[in-house]
């Protein structure tokens, strides 16, 4: 038992021992630990501040605007970035628009200070003896000098179109102020309907009185063609009654047109402020004793004499008329009249018998440029002598009023019976349907009209296709017709009630009336309904410089062979 005893006792003596030497021997070792920490420390603490002090200094340096250095890093990030590098050709594109408009806008400027020049040359020349030829060629340089001008135009406002698209991502900040959307680039404000502004006919006019004796009549003699030809015919003849002192008689409607359901013929006479025409039925009136035609010259010979037949003849004996031989003054056909001169006039036509009759001066060529002058080559105190009736131009705008506007294109596109005719002459005036809506496209983007009025005998299987084919900025731009007459529609009342509605001389002068109110004219080449037209357009001051034949600068892509 003792034994068992004193071996515990010694198993727990050794194992205290054991730990008190283990715990000696470890708090010897973290004391030596220890202070070998603290001489490595003290021995490394020059090596750390070392270290530490350029790092310090780079944070100092670095703090003094540590929100700008962010803004630098964050602002090369962005600048690599695609979105801004587009940014950035945009508006180096823009910048370089603007360039673009600058040197655009001076050379606007120049073109603007050579139109004046070109208009204030143009109206130096000399007076209506001017030669023709030389008045086309200024005309034509001046249209191909706007066609310039609305070149450098059309660039300017596309500079512009482009600079707002490009500027349309950027309204931020003062880059609003860049560009003004509703501005117009300076010095081009109402420009816009400039382009196709009036002609201007300001020159000195040659004019001659036209005081006739009251005793002593012409007889005008007009047969060749339809309407247009005759009021043609009848305005020479004006000019020939001045110049042999003699009153007109206008033709009566029994072997001519009732000139008095077109015409006003007291509307003449107020032009001149004397009795210088009258009605065939005011002649008969006055020489009812005695309707006799004294003496009757032919203007043209060939292929007979005065163009008159033995039919048109026996209409002028059934208005109890009686008349002598025909007579020729000189051997003159109708193809190719020769040009005559107020001498050549007075000289053969010149007469002391109380009724003359001369036939038929459709033809006649003479004093071209004095009698195409605007207003005629007679002194008068009206626009125009021969104009439609009063009542044709009121029904004319309101029409216009209630159709077509202020701003407007009339396009007179004749077709039955011209291919037959325009493939007889050299070159041809017929065009194929796309060719003229090509042209007519062209003149409608000059012209810069919402609506084109269409007076044509054309069939509506031409005019359908012709529509179809109108196209401005990828709008159509719609052909207006005269509609059939409709009761609820008050525009031609005053036709109506005047008994004058479905009277085919009427509706055309309509027509013609309406044509020459509008803003643009495209006309029939070799058409007299056009001449007319273009006629009351230059008297009026309607004309405009846009005015053109239509296709008059091409030949037809496409011709028949003839018969």
């Amino acid at each position: 038992m003792e034994r068992e005893s004193s071996d515990e006792e010694e198993d727990r003596e050794n194992l205290i021992d054991s730990n008190e030497r283990k715990i000696s021997r470890s708090s010897f070792e973290i004391g030596e630990l220890q202070n070998r920490i603290c001489r490595r420390f003290r021995f490394s603490k020059r090596y750390l501040f070392a270290i530490c002090l350029p790092i310090f200094l780079i944070l100092l340096y670095f703090s003094i605007d540590v929100g700008s250095l962010f803004r630098s890093v964050s602002s090369m990030k962005i600048n690599d970035s695609p979105s801004n590098r587009m940014r950035e050709a945009e508006l180096r594109a823009l910048y370089l628009l603007r360039e673009q408009q600058l040197g655009l806008l001076n050379l606007w400027n120049r073109t603007s200070i050579n139109s004046e020049y070109v208009k204030t040359n143009s109206s130096l020349l000399p007076n209506a003896n001017s030669s023709s030829s030389v008045n086309t060629t200024i005309e034509n340089e001046n249209v191909l000098f706007e066609d310039f001008r609305s070149a450098v135009l059309k660039q300017i406002k596309l500079n512009k179109e482009i600079q707002q698209a490009l500027l349309s991502s950027h309204r931020v900040g003062n880059l609003s102020e860049f560009l003004d959307d509703n501005a117009e680039p300076p010095g081009i404000s109402g420009y816009g309907h400039g382009r196709c502004r009036a002609v201007d006919h300001s020159l000195e006019k040659r004019t001659i009185e036209w005081k006739p004796k009251s005793n002593k009549y012409l007889f005008a003699i007009c047969v060749s063609g339809q309407m247009s030809n005759h009021l043609i015919c009848l305005e020479k003849h004006m000019f020939f009654a001045a110049l042999l002192n003699r009153i007109l008689v206008i033709p009566s409607s029994k072997v001519d047109y009732q000139y008095n359901r077109v015409l006003d013929i007291d509307h003449i006479n107020k032009c001149f402020g004397r009795k210088v025409v009258v009605s065939f039925e005011e002649f008969s009136e006055l020489k009812k004793n005695h309707l006799h035609i004294d003496r009757f010259i032919c203007y043209v010979s060939l292929p007979q004499p005065c163009y008159v037949d033995e039919e048109h003849v026996k209409k002028l004996k059934s208005l109890g008329l009686s008349m002598g031989k025909l007579e020729s003054a000189w051997v003159e056909g109708i193809k190719k009249p020769s040009k005559k001169t107020v001498e050549d006039i007075t000289a053969k036509f010149s007469s002391n018998d109380d009724v003359l009759a001369i036939g038929d001066v459709f033809y006649a060529d003479v004093e071209q440029e004095w009698v195409m002058q605007p207003g005629g080559p007679l002194a008068h105190k009206c626009k125009t002598v021969i104009e439609p009736s009063r009542l044709i131009m009121l029904t004319a705008q309101r029409f216009v009023q209630t159709f077509l506007g202020k701003n407007f294109i009339a396009l007179h596109f004749r077709r039955h019976g011209f291919l037959k005719f325009c493939n007889a002459k050299t070159p041809s005036c017929f065009f194929p349907i796309p060719q003229a809506a090509d042209c007519i496209t062209q003149v409608a983007e000059r012209a810069n009209a919402p609506v084109i009025y269409l007076s044509t005998d054309a069939a509506e299987s031409e005019t359908d296709l012709l529509q179809s084919l109108i196209v401005v900025n990828g709008k159509a731009v719609p052909l207006v017709k005269r509609p059939a007459r409709n009761s609820a529609e008050k525009w031609d009342a005053l036709l109506y009630r005047h008994g004058l509605e479905g009277d085919s001389q009427v509706e055309a002068m309509l027509d013609k009336t309406i044509c020459a109110m509008a803003s643009v004219f495209i006309g029939s080449s070799g058409s007299t309904f056009t001449e007319d037209i273009l006629r009351l357009r230059k008297d009026w001051g309607s004309a405009s410089v846009c005015d053109e034949y239509l296709c008059q600068a091409e030949q037809p892509d496409f011709i028949a062979d003839n018969e």
